[in-house]
């Protein structure tokens, strides 16, 4: 095997060395069964338990509530852009977005389609550089809930204290930090999670969703889009993603194995500052996109002077193994997403080329 890299890819993202091992050794004979773990029925005793343990561990790593349910369903994330606002925006309801970025306006976009859709804040006049004030938030008349993306991959921010809602839903795509750092899980009615980035690899996104929640699933919809289908079946109704979930179950494994939410939340505030401080103390040859009082701990964004040193800069790292830097098209740049399977190695090696790369070039 080829000397692996440190993949700074946005999603998919990279995976502990170990999990991937783990499952190279079970992808021909899982648990004896003589069968790939693809192979194997989602009905048998053995999927039961690689699905029950997953939901298991994540209730337990998250501190998730006994009236909370975790599902899984396909679709990706993006799914969930349609499956919120078919079973929640009724009885003359408004969904109510806070567009930070471009998934929160794709989920807003897709809300309009439903219903009545309210933008309660929008931070594009600043170039999406933070997330919404709580001062910003207004929220319609009569509102079936209140979206949030918690962290905005593309340009970098993260909220760090969420809003209150009080009685109104409060609903959080968390794609892209979920596992990341330890929340209270009662604050929010539904959570969903892509699992491409901190839970594995693409196919299934992960639910995290209060009971009441459930009851109020939309009947008059098509029994996939219901949220009631997959709780009544334990997200058994048709056959799942069933090597994504068994990859999530791995993962999660993992995350328990490193000492839980509390230490990976140390450790990812360390490994980004690393990155921010190297921005921080380059005499501004490094410029951060995102405000620091928003800055994500998974994604960090930021330029160099002029574009031709962008494209250099991200050469030169894919030369020395620290691939995908390159920046989404909406802000250019460069980004480095340091999910939580980035060892602080890698940040590590990405601070000191972009002191060598700045010295060189500065």
């Amino acid at each position: 095997m080829s000397e692996r890299v440190f993949n700074f890819n946005p999603g998919p993202a990279t995976l502990p060395l170990e999990i991937l091992e783990e499952a190279q050794k079970e992808m021909l004979n899982y648990k004896g069964t003589g069968m790939s773990v693809m192979e194997i029925s989602h009905r048998s005793k053995q999927f039961e338990e690689i699905i029950v343990g997953a939901e298991t561990l994540l209730k337990e790593l998250m501190g998730i509530p006994d009236n909370y349910r975790v599902l899984f369903i396909g679709m990706g994330a993006t799914g969930q852009f349609n499956m919120i606002p078919m079973n929640y925006i009724v009885d003359e309801k408004a969904g109510n977005y806070v567009i930070t970025g471009s998934f929160a306006s794709k989920a807003y976009k897709e809300g309009i389609k439903i219903g009545e859709s309210h933008v309660a804040a929008n931070t594009k006049e600043v170039n999406f550089t933070r997330v919404a004030n709580p001062d910003e938030i207004k929220l319609s008349d009569n509102p079936a809930f209140l979206h949030i993306t918690s962290n905005n991959t593309i340009f970098g921010t993260q909220w760090k204290v969420y809003p209150e809602t009080g009685e109104v839903p409060l609903i959080a795509d968390m794609s892209s930090d979920i596992l990341s750092k330890k929340i209270d899980v009662s604050k929010f009615a539904l959570i969903y999670a892509g699992a491409q980035k901190n839970l594995g690899p693409a196919g299934a996104v992960v639910v995290v969703i209060r009971e009441d929640m459930i009851e109020k699933s939309n009947q008059n919809l098509p029994t996939m889009l219901k949220y009631d289908t997959y709780a009544k079946n334990n997200s058994l109704y048709n056959t799942p993603a069933s090597f994504t979930i068994y990859m999530i179950k791995l993962m999660l494994e993992w995350v328990k194995s490193e000492g839980g939410l509390e230490a990976i939340e140390k450790r990812n505030e360390y490994k980004a500052g690393l990155v921010y401080d190297a921005i921080d103390n380059s005499n501004g040859f490094y410029t951060g996109h995102a405000e620091p009082s928003s800055r994500s701990l998974m994604n960090v964004t930021f330029r160099l002077p002029n574009e031709d040193l962008d494209k250099e800069f991200i050469a030169e790292a894919a030369k020395i193994g620290l691939a995908g830097l390159k920046g989404h098209r909406e802000v250019g740049g460069i980004r480095a997403s340091i999910y939580n399977a980035m060892p602080v190695a890698g940040c590590e090696k990405l601070v000191e080329f972009m002191n060598d790369f700045r010295n060189k070039k500065a």
